[in-house]
């Protein structure tokens, strides 16, 4: 065997196994690119499910604030006063 049929079978080798790893590469990154895809899924899936939670939430306050309680009428009104004119500000928020 000649030094040029060494360096070719030598090169030919190299680049088998360039291909190989490529091959490998290639593989691994479509994996790690639907794990991704999976994590992105996910997080949005948890926050489509935090916002519903603090709408509740909201609510749930809302529903506290208006209760009356114990004949507390007078705080009622009061209460009731405030929440007309938190939504008063998220109406003038809106429309800016």
């Amino acid at each position: 065997m000649t030094a040029n049929e060494k360096a070719i079978n030598e090169f030919s080798t190299r680049v088998r196994q360039l291909i190989l790893q490529y091959k490998q590469t290639k593989q691994e990154n479509e994996e790690l690119y639907a794990l991704v895809e999976k994590r992105d899924q996910e997080i949005s899936r948890l926050q489509d499910q935090l916002r519903q939670e603090q709408a509740e939430y909201q609510s749930l306050k809302m529903a506290k604030m208006i209760e009356i309680t114990d004949g507390d009428l007078e705080g009622a009104q009061k209460r009731l006063a405030r929440l007309i004119r938190d939504v008063n500000k998220c109406i003038t928020l809106l429309r800016e």
